[in-house]
């Protein structure tokens, strides 16, 4: 039986603050667990990727409990901010690290300088880094100039979902994502107020957990874009409720600034959902293409309200055009990787890496 160590931020499995990066770190323990690995999780507490001295404290402690010669995966957010703690590590462990998001290409509040020092030596310290997107891969070896063969690719699965029947009129909007500037919510909102002569309605699904300020103005900024009868935030949503909310959907609106795969647009694509999202990061690459080459929803320039607004506007007043994309969306469906594919993957590099 192979054995790993999985470090992840504690908070994980809390249903109140849902995440790509959670939902992947789970999937990929449980999967590795079905496999036949004996999985060691080690939840470590502390306001990750911004550690304190508490954090510091217990990621080091979990640490040296780790016997000799461990494989240990470590969640990037956990590892990328703490080089004197990983780096002494990796002559007497066998550490792999798991990039949900490159802290490198800059976070809010964060110094996009201080972060690459501290991330790069972390991965070049690694016997493996694992990219969840193609992008991630590429920005990761251009930024920290790592040797190719130990930085890899396991993009995230996606479970095999009901159809979306949608609407004739294809005004029913969902977007679904933290509430904060990194999605693009203000820039959404914008655009929804450029379009406001149409019909549609719109259903924004995200964790308040973020930044509470930036929570707060939503409300207020959808009131003064004259939407807000039309916009309902709901806060986080999970299992048969968050279903419900793709189930009633015509399209998945993302407005983000930045992602690094978008785990979002694949949930949208297995319920045959549309897409219109910004060109940012791994998006494009999660949106993917059919046999014919054309895209299963609209892609559009971040921060750019005018440019979405273009794009809804596209969606809801051409029948024809959202027909075509529906179709796409449906094609498209049927070559989105499953969860175990992942996870033979994530094995697949553990088990090189200690071979």
């Amino acid at each position: 039986m192979s054995a790993v160590h999985v470090v992840v931020p504690e908070g994980v499995h809390d249903p109140g603050r849902p995440s790509g990066g959670n939902t992947y770190d789970r999937r990929i323990c449980a999967g590795l667990v079905a496999s036949g690995w004996s999985v060691h999780e080690h939840a470590v507490p502390g306001p990750w990727p911004s550690p304190d001295a508490a954090a510091r404290a217990a990621l080091a402690g979990v640490l040296a409990k780790i016997p000799d010669r461990s494989l240990v995966l470590l969640d990037g957010l956990v590892a990328s901010t703490v080089p004197e703690l990983l780096v002494p590590q990796a002559g007497r462990l066998c550490l792999v690290v798991l990039v949900h998001m490159p802290l490198g290409g800059g976070f809010p509040g964060g110094d996009v300088a201080h972060a690459r020092a501290l991330e790069g030596p972390v991965l070049a310290s690694a016997g493996a880094v694992i990219a969840t997107s193609r992008w991630s891969r590429r920005w990761l070896l251009d930024t920290y100039a790592l040797p190719p063969e130990r930085v890899h690719v396991a993009e995230p699965g996606v479970d095999a979902a009901e159809l979306a029947e949608g609407t004739a009129g294809g005004g029913e909007l969902l977007c679904v994502g933290a509430y904060t500037q990194a999605k693009g919510y203000d820039v959404l909102l914008a655009s929804l107020a450029i379009v406001r002569d149409r019909p549609w309605h719109c259903l924004c699904v995200g964790t308040t957990a973020g930044d509470a300020s930036f929570v707060d103005q939503l409300g207020s900024a959808a009131a003064t874009a004259g939407v807000d009868e039309r916009v309902r935030f709901t806060g986080p949503l999970a299992g048969a409720d968050l279903d419900r909310a793709y189930a009633s959907a015509d399209v998945l609106v993302l407005a983000s600034r930045a992602e690094t795969y978008g785990m979002v647009v694949t949930e949208a694509l297995a319920r045959g959902l549309p897409v219109i999202a910004t060109a940012v990061g791994g998006l494009p690459e999660a949106l993917g293409q059919v046999a014919d080459g054309s895209r299963p929803g609209l892609l559009v320039p971040p921060g750019d309200p005018w440019r979405f607004a273009v794009a809804l506007r596209y969606w809801l007043t051409d029948a024809e055009a959202r027909e075509r994309l529906r179709l796409a969306a449906r094609e498209r469906r049927a070559s989105l990787s499953s969860w175990s594919d992942t996870t033979d993957r994530v094995a697949r590099v553990l088990t090189e890496v200690t071979s």
